[in-house]
């Protein structure tokens, strides 16, 4: 909450009764006499340069004013809201914004102001509660200022309150985009409250409008860690983690071009291989002729896989399933000639007789998806079901397309 505003926010409302300060020997309404308007004006001065100690050290000046009018008295109470209010003293903000309220000589705008200026105090004073009952009541009242949502919010979650957090909240990300802050106290409710799912749904909302490295973190850690979730699908993690930037060390840039060796897929270990050398990660220290090796290892099998492409594609085509044809167009799709390879994948799932067929849907999913299809690649997606993981893996790629 920006309490400068709020506090410009109380002073233009209340200097337009100390705007009218004139000496008269007979008295007019609404007026005050020299001997209350001097130190007022004083005060002023020192409310707008927000020194709320010298502006209060004025007002008990007027104060001590013999038979003060109303409207004198009216006037200090209001200097004294905003004398309190510019000196951060929360319990004088509190007591002194009350009486006004109470005194029912304040309306509209100027009474949402002293609402305000109450919600805020109690906020300071780290009483959640009743923060978030006197925000309620500004916003009742009127009240537009939209750095107060974030008080309201802000003490439900302060407070304990994620229920209140989770109604506020109904359909953020969805029918309106949320703040990333928003996003963040609705994700921390649902692991205050052990809703395992709520946090997960939170966190795939922050990657969609928010996809910072962190989320991204997060959401692959947990599903593989989910009951059930196959070790084949390693190198589909790797895929993952490579277009949201979490391949973050050696290791992993490594294990991730031997899996993908192990798959049948050279063009893509040698997509792994050379973004590890890119990063300055591969190549490097005490491992660096290990990681040669394997360097040559991957230029010799995308050799030998492009040498006998031609023939392995017939016979691929000529088969009685469609396994060996999602592999090649596979390999055609990290070489670069996507439009041929998403054929051939597209071709051997429909032929059928696959081993898995939700693996080679999710593979096809992925190639459109990197080759720079997305939309072909969603609705691919959405179509792969399995409870192994493949379906988790598919709906990430999903949330990574939307992001």
């Amino acid at each position: 909450m920006n309490r400068k505003a709020l506090h410009a926010v109380l002073c233009a409302a209340l200097m337009a009764g100390a705007a009218g300060f004139h000496a008269s020997a007979q008295q007019p309404p609404n007026s005050v006499r020299p001997e209350v308007g001097k130190p007022l004006q004083a005060a002023q001065a020192f409310v707008k340069q927000r020194k709320g100690r010298e502006a209060m050290a004025e007002i008990a000046k007027a104060e001590a004013v013999p038979n003060l009018t109303s409207f004198e008295r009216q006037v200090i109470a209001q200097m004294k809201a905003a004398a309190s209010s510019a000196s951060g003293d929360n319990d004088a903000t509190i007591r002194n914004n009350t009486a006004l309220l109470d005194s029912g000589k304040v309306s509209g705008r100027e009474a949402t102001s002293l609402v305000q200026g109450i919600a805020v105090a109690y906020y300071n004073k780290k009483e959640y509660g009743e923060a978030a009952r006197w925000t309620q009541r500004y916003f009742k009242e009127g009240g537009n200022d939209p750095s107060m949502r974030s008080v309201l919010l802000q003490s439900y979650y302060l407070g304990n309150d994620c229920n209140s957090v989770s109604k506020m909240l109904a359909g953020a990300g969805e029918d309106r985009r949320a703040s990333e802050e928003e996003l963040q106290i609705l994700a921390n409710c649902y692991l205050k409250m052990k809703d395992t799912g709520g946090y997960v749904r939170a966190i795939e909302l922050l990657v969609i409008h928010y996809p910072k490295k962190q989320y991204w973190t997060d959401l692959l850690s947990r599903v593989q860690k989910k009951p059930g979730f196959s070790d084949r699908l390693g190198l589909d993690v790797y895929r993952l983690r490579l277009a949201t930037g979490n391949l973050t060390d050696t290791n992993d840039y490594f294990e991730a071009t031997q899996l993908a060796l192990q798959a049948g897929v050279p063009a893509e270990a040698k997509l792994f291989m050379d973004k590890g050398y890119e990063a300055k990660l591969l190549g490097q220290g005490k491992d660096a002729d290990r990681h040669g090796r394997l360097r040559a290892l991957v230029d010799k099998s995308l050799a030998e896989s492009q040498q006998n492409r031609a023939k392995e594609e017939q016979e691929a085509l000529g088969a009685k399933d469609g396994n060996d044809l999602v592999k090649i167009g596979q390999n055609y799709v990290f070489e670069g000639k996507a439009d041929k390879g998403i054929s051939l994948m597209e071709q051997g799932i429909k032929k059928g007789g696959l081993k898995r067929p939700d693996d080679a849907k999710l593979r096809l999913g992925e190639a459109q998806i990197y080759a720079g299809k997305k939309s072909a690649g969603v609705q691919t997606l959405k179509d792969v079901k399995g409870s192994d993981g493949t379906g988790d893996i598919a709906r990430l790629w999903i949330l990574n397309a939307r992001a």
